[in-house]
């Protein structure tokens, strides 16, 4: 059984895996753990499910002989104990997890009973992936678990190094943009004291598109992907053509593959797309609050960050022209990055990670 994002997704490592397992295992039974939500893009792609919480899934999913997950499930739910769970997460850590958070910031979250629950789920794990070693530290210490970890790399990474020139041109298509457009991704996290309620976040864009249209719109186009937690819909029917909004698009994994270049912040993005050899720019424009006060970072960005950052609207554009002539290849500080992070996405992530948990 496979759940990605709260059981809302088709993406992300449960993907990469069941991918995999889907060609390379016939003789396995695979099925997705669906929200209601989600049920019509899970038919869209003719994948297998059972639509969660209903009686057929209360059957089926404690009967699993394999859970695989990226997020905590919730925390009534016990594991059987024939069952082996698979947490795959879902990013390199830079902003501070779990144990490792000093005070939180959430809407309704107590900090005694947030860690409390990091630790209740970190229990029912058999294995967890990470990308690196940095992340094994750092999982290992911040979810307080002492279980197996297997390191291989991200299996959701593997498309990232085995694609073709055929397929980021197949996906512009399907997004609706010109061949000769390029694109810029612009993929920001979520703040934990920006919030209408629990599990729903505000976001505002902190440059005008108008100033964006007037710079790039010649040349570019915006793809806006918005974190999962965050409620906001966007009105960019002024935009149309130039800015799409991919929020709900089903896996970011096809958005780096058709970017040209991708402005974040503190969004663990930036791990993933560095694989690609493409820029990187950070628009951090509040980075003293969410460093100091709301999570606090594991590295120095300021000296590590494998690209330019920047804190407004005329620096943002001012790095956008420079590192659209630039071969971020050329740079140290993005070589040893590389180094440091992605020296296991060679494209077999997945096949290491199904070989080290199947029974």
């Amino acid at each position: 059984m496979f759940e990605s994002f709260h059981a809302k997704q088709f993406s992300d490592n449960p993907r990469a895996i069941y991918e995999h397992m889907k060609e390379h295992y016939p003789e396995f039974k695979l099925l997705w753990s669906v929200d209601k939500s989600a049920i019509k893009l899970f038919e869209e792609f003719n994948v297998p499910y059972i639509r969660r919480f209903t009686i057929p899934w209360f059957w089926t999913f404690p009967r699993a002989e394999y859970w695989v997950n990226n997020v905590r499930l919730p925390r009534w739910m016990p594991k059987p104990k024939n069952t082996v769970y698979l947490q795959t997460w879902h990013g390199t850590p830079l902003k501070k997890l779990g144990l490792d958070i000093e005070e939180i910031h959430m809407p309704n979250t107590e900090t005694e009973s947030y860690k409390k629950n990091f630790t209740l789920e970190s229990e029912k794990w058999d294995y967890l992936i990470s990308p690196n070693s940095y992340s094994t530290e750092i999982f290992k210490r911040a979810f307080h678990y002492n279980g197996k970890v297997i390191e291989t790399g991200y299996p959701r990474n593997d498309v990232l190094t085995n694609h073709s020139n055929q397929l980021i041109s197949n996906l512009k298509k399907d997004l609706g943009i010109a061949e000769d457009k390029k694109v810029m991704l612009y993929a920001p996290t979520w703040r934990d004291n920006e919030f209408y309620q629990k599990g729903k976040y505000k976001f505002k864009f902190q440059f005008d598109l108008e100033n964006w249209k007037k710079e790039f719109g010649d040349e570019w186009v915006l793809l806006s992907r918005m974190h999962y937690l965050v409620a906001e819909n966007f009105d960019f029917s002024a935009y149309e053509g130039m800015v799409y909004d991919v929020s709900l698009y089903p896996d970011i994994r096809d958005l780096y593959l058709a970017s040209d270049l991708l402005i974040t912040d503190y969004s663990s993005v930036f791990f993933d797309y560095a694989i690609l050899n493409r820029p990187i720019i950070f628009f951090m424009y509040d980075l003293e609050n969410y460093r100091d006060q709301l999570r606090g970072f594991y590295m120095d960005i300021e000296k590590d960050a494998p690209g330019p950052i920047v804190q407004t609207e005329r620096e943002l554009f001012q790095a956008i022209q420079s590192m659209t002539e630039a071969d971020v290849q050329l740079s140290p500080i993005f070589s040893e990055f590389k180094g440091r992070f992605s020296s296991l996405e060679d494209g077999l992530a997945a096949e290491r990670a199904v070989k080290a948990f199947l029974k």
